[in-house]
């Protein structure tokens, strides 16, 4: 059963608050999509964009936690993520309709109706009811995560599950957050392969795996919010549709 403690007014010496992790992962996000549009060739901007969907999932399950009304908090994403299908499937299909791939907020949207029925189940009902509940939430949502095609498929639904099975800052917490992201990153999604030579010692490493790197920022939030407004909140949810349309545009005027 997953922990649900979060210091929320604790002073930290070397904390990050919210808001500093949501820009930190919209500026990697747009590393990652600036190599799959105008700068192909730059594969470190591709690594560095590993980094950001875990923080993407981090925030969506605290901000599951903190949000007063998860109606309105759903019924937002869902708004974002129809405005954001056309400037993704333009950025990654090259047309207005795509059908095989969907955008990121599907797949963390589709992770917060998991945990709040999940949630709502654990509060009302008797704990092996909540676990065989939750056996069948983490299947149905990497099957549907797959099926639907959302971005990171069924793995990117799993993620979502893992910062809410693991939220908390008890040592086995952190330790399972390490563990199943090593797992769903480097086993299930596995992906393009670095040949490293180090101390005379040949290995590989793997380009997907860089997404373990997010717990560093992850593991200095200590719950301060930082800053925030509504303007605030409103200009992070329509960076992500605003910037890909950008992107797509300038691309195009490129290659014309």
């Amino acid at each position: 059963m997953p922990t649900h403690e979060t210091n929320l007014s604790a002073p930290s010496r070397f904390d990050i608050s919210a808001a500093v992790l949501h820009i930190l992962a919209m500026v990697l996000m747009l590393m990652d999509h600036l190599w799959a549009t105008l700068l192909p060739a730059q594969d470190w901007l591709t690594c560095a964009g590993r980094v950001a969907f875990p923080i993407f999932a981090f925030m969506s399950v605290e901000g599951y936690f903190h949000t007063h009304n998860f109606k309105k908090y759903a019924q937002r994403m869902l708004l974002f993520a129809v405005l954001s299908e056309i400037p993704f499937d333009l950025m990654y299909g090259g047309t207005w309709f795509y059908p095989v791939h969907q955008n990121v907020i599907w797949t963390l949207l589709m992770g917060l109706l998991g945990i709040h029925l999940m949630e709502t189940v654990r509060k009302k009902q008797k704990p092996w009811v909540y676990v065989l509940v939750s056996a069948g939430v983490v299947a149905a949502g990497g099957i549907l995560g797959t099926l639907c095609m959302v971005d990171y498929y069924g793995v990117g639904v799993l993620t979502v599950f893992i910062f809410y099975f693991f939220r908390g800052r008890k040592w086995w917490c952190l330790l399972g957050q390490l563990l199943a992201l090593y797992w769903v990153n480097v086993q299930m999604l596995g992906g393009l392969m670095y040949p490293i030579q180090l101390f005379g010692m040949e290995f590989e490493l793997c380009q997907q795996g860089l997404a373990l790197l997010a717990l560093l920022p992850i593991w200095l939030y200590r719950g301060r919010q930082g800053y925030h407004s509504k303007p605030f909140q409103y200009a992070c949810y329509a960076f992500y549709p605003v910037h890909m349309l950008i992107l797509v545009l300038v691309q195009n005027c490129i290659t014309r």
